[in-house]
């Protein structure tokens, strides 16, 4: 039997809700601890944003191809910007979160992988949410009921 992709996306939701809850408790353990609470509030507004997602992934008016890789992409922007976020407080980078980081420099490697994790997450949540909105605006292809 398989699992539907509104009860994965779900599930899923919740363990990052709960990855976001741990990375609170170890907040103060990073290099700069006000990213490390950006990491742990990205784990639990991500996760609840999954969670939303599977509620309405059986209303989306779009085709099977496009809501499995609008899926995958959910998946991705939403562990990857918790993980990138975490990446960043633990480097103690700031070039792409110059408030959140402010004080703090990490080496030119570091400042390159998290700048390029955040725009990949940019652009697979964007790319995401218009498909949703889309998808949920019933202009996309007619189901038979």
């Amino acid at each position: 039997m398989t699992i539907g992709k509104s009860r994965t996306l779900k599930m899923l939701g919740m363990l990052l809700f709960l990855l976001g809850l741990i990375t609170g408790f170890a907040m103060t353990n990073f290099k700069n601890p006000r990213m490390g609470l950006a990491a742990h509030l990205e784990g639990v507004m991500n996760g609840t944003f999954l969670v939303a997602a599977g509620l309405i992934w059986d209303d989306l008016n779009i085709s099977e191809s496009l809501k499995k890789y609008t899926s995958w992409c959910l998946m991705y922007g939403t562990f990857v910007n918790w993980l990138v976020t975490m990446l960043a407080a633990y480097f103690g980078t700031s070039h792409m979160t110059p408030i959140t980081g402010q004080g703090f420099t990490g080496t030119p490697l570091h400042e390159n992988i998290i700048t390029g994790g955040f725009i990949t997450v940019g652009l697979t949540m964007v790319f995401s949410l218009l498909v949703i909105v889309y998808g949920l605006s019933g202009k996309g292809i007619s189901r038979k009921e």
